[in-house]
């Protein structure tokens, strides 16, 4: 059994949330732009190294490329699993 401790969510509790939200929105969009720049650096290493028979760098530039998708997927649906696994409604 677990107790609720009564505390809810204050969005106007401290000064600046506005401002806080909007810079935060304004950093998804570079977030992105480095997640694509990321998987172009890593789909060409990935193509040199196959190209070069080196699997050192075919490796890496695949698993960059993985990671760059896996970062881009999680930076786009940010608040929607925020907004899912809180119970926030985020405006």
């Amino acid at each position: 059994m677990t107790a609720d401790p009564g505390i809810k969510p204050n969005t106007d509790g401290l000064p600046g949330l506005p401002a806080l939200r909007h810079m935060i929105g304004a950093l998804l969009p570079f977030g992105l732009a480095v997640c694509v720049a990321v998987f172009v650096i890593s789909a060409a290493a990935w193509g040199l190294g196959s190209i070069n028979g080196n699997a050192g760098y075919a490796s890496k530039g695949k698993f960059g490329c993985l990671v760059a998708v896996g970062a881009a997927i999680l930076i786009s649906s940010a608040n929607g699993i925020i907004r899912f696994f809180s119970g926030i409604q985020i405006a």
